[in-house]
């Protein structure tokens, strides 16, 4: 299964390079107060803001510049020495670092990592592009630069797929904590129950491709819908992966910009 660790490291390095690269031209925006992300430079109108715990719940968004951790959802998970070295306890939580959770799958597959793979992301989401490099990226190679990032994150989650047929990983029942093992870890900072506060156990399942690189879908405007989304119609709105609404919006952009010019 090395071939296919090494394939997922280079289709998520290929991803996070297109993603990066498109958000220089095309805006993308998310919620101040929660995860709520519109592909688009405005955001939309839906009330379905849930805020902070002192904010009103159902509120409309507002809408700051979004970034790549906005669209490609960090998950990490704990570094393991060996796959079946025993279970982390609470203690020893702060004895081991924290990387990608794609990353430590492939790390137990046998791939070979190197320094770049271990960050989660590039550490600034606000690169500002300036005239001279905008005349260098043309229409034609905006398009194809999403088309190659399309093409890598499809391939990441069809290898990431395959990979987990194989190495086990968990993520908790009750919220976002992934571990890739045979068994999860037992730092208590689940915190699902009141009750329990920061301190409760995780409760493990097994976990999906979604849950190691998800998909984040997002509000899908239709070529009939106004340019700006409101409460009213949102039963009637589709829903689409972020990235994948994001990276056709743009080649369909790029198109139309290329068809002007011409």
């Amino acid at each position: 299964m090395v071939p296919v660790a090494q394939e997922v490291l280079k289709a998520r390095t290929l991803l996070i390079q297109g993603v990066s690269t498109l958000l220089r031209f095309f805006p993308v925006a998310a919620c101040k107060f929660c995860s709520e992300v519109y592909v688009g430079e405005k955001g939309h109108l839906i009330q379905t803001c849930c805020g902070y715990r002192r904010r009103g719940k159902n509120r409309v968004h507002e809408w700051i510049s979004g970034g790549i951790k906005d669209i490609l959802v960090p998950v990490e998970s704990f570094h393991l020495k060996t796959m079946f070295q025993d279970v982390i306890k609470h203690h020893q939580r702060f004895d081991y670092n924290r990387i990608p959770a794609v990353v430590e799958l492939c790390c137990q597959a046998g791939a070979d990592l190197r320094d770049e793979n271990l960050e989660c992301m590039p550490g600034s989401d606000d690169a500002q592009i300036d005239s001279n490099e905008a005349e260098v990226i043309s229409a034609d190679d905006l398009i194809s630069i999403a088309n190659g990032t399309l093409r890598a994150w499809e391939m990441l989650r069809s290898s990431v797929h395959k990979l987990l047929l194989v190495y086990p990983a968990k993520v908790c029942k009750y919220c976002s904590e992934v571990h890739v093992g045979p068994s999860g870890h037992k730092a208590r900072v689940c915190g699902v129950f009141k009750y329990q506060s920061w301190r409760g156990g995780h409760f493990w399942k097994k976990a999906e491709v979604d849950d190691l690189v998800p998909l984040n879908v997002v509000w899908f405007p239709r070529p009939q819908d106004p340019h700006v989304l409101v409460d009213e119609g949102r039963n009637f709105y589709g829903h689409a992966p972020a990235v994948v609404l994001y990276l056709q919006l743009q080649m369909l952009e790029a198109s139309t910009h290329q068809q002007i010019e011409k």
